[in-house]
């Protein structure tokens, strides 16, 4: 157990520290300064907003409907689509929307790349801070007498949940970590196909993206009760791996910017008015007159 309270601790500030060390990293080296980067996490944010409260609706439509009597394993496929499909449609929408209103001025690979960075940092970010309350829960409760913090009828339950937190393996507790670590990489390769609407006039690529969100959150929802979560990380490791090679395949080299086109040599008029040409008559025009 001690090694545990060391473990999920640096699960969860492992979660919060890659993304901003990938940040520190992207901004010294390409000096674009940190507000793409914030606007990304304030995207995942914003997404969010939207997908939840949604996410809920349906499923309090689903359970008020016939679904519930359908074959289990209908409902996983239904559930895994749906959930896969709705996070596609709100987090590369909202992508797409502030790409077209607020960030006019990204548009190319590395401020996507930021962008995208952002964004999964953020929820990376946010998931490690509940990674670390719930941690520091557990750990206020462990010693102490349940049956002054819940109802008799429940306390069997309490303690089987702190059973079960505190008895897990010390590497089950670094998963949390790992899975962000992968699933960086994939909001990055999203951000640059999102972008790819903009910088290639084709609406396609925002279709694709959300068809690519839905089908990885997809498979791995249907997938995970049957595969548990060893052989759900090493999936999600390899989506991450083909994450990176849409990255690589969609870089292009940064435009010049105007102030690092060279300038023409040429005449220079101290005046402000344009040079003379110097032709005879011009010469025999500029001749003090006595």
């Amino acid at each position: 157990m001690n090694f545990l309270v060391v473990t999920y601790a640096l699960n969860g500030f492992l979660m919060i520290a890659i993304p901003i060390g990938l940040a520190v990293v992207l901004s010294r080296r390409w000096k674009l300064g940190w507000r793409i980067w914030w606007i990304g996490i304030a995207t995942f944010i914003l997404s969010q907003v939207g997908h939840i409260p949604f996410n809920i609706w349906v499923q309090n439509l689903i359970n008020q409907s016939d679904m519930l009597y359908w074959p289990l394993l209908a409902q996983q496929a239904f559930t895994a689509a749906f959930l896969g499909l709705s996070a596609g449609l709100f987090e590369e929408g909202a992508r797409y929307l502030v790409l077209r209103i607020w960030l006019k001025d990204c548009r190319s690979w590395r401020r996507g790349f930021l962008f995208g960075a952002g964004h999964g940092g953020g929820e990376a970010i946010i998931l490690g801070v509940l990674v670390l309350i719930s941690y520091f829960s557990m750990l206020a409760i462990r010693d102490v007498d349940l049956a002054t913090l819940v109802p008799v009828s429940q306390i069997e339950l309490a303690e089987q949940q702190i059973a079960a937190y505190w008895s897990a393996p010390w590497y089950d507790s670094l998963l949390g970590a790992l899975e962000r670590l992968f699933a960086i990489p994939l909001h990055i390769a999203l951000a640059l196909m999102v972008l790819q609407a903009f910088t290639r006039k084709n609406l396609g690529w925002l279709i694709l993206a959300i068809l690519y969100h839905a089908a990885v959150d997809g498979i791995l929802v249907f997938l995970m009760p049957q595969i548990g979560a060893y052989w759900s990380e090493a999936l999600v490791g390899g989506f991450a791996l083909v994450s990176i090679l849409i990255i690589h395949r969609l870089w292009q080299p940064e435009p010049k910017l105007a102030e690092d086109e060279p300038v023409e040599a040429g005449p220079v008029s101290f005046t402000g008015l344009p040079p003379v040409e110097e032709t005879q008559e011009n010469l025999d025009n500029t001749r003090f007159q006595g």
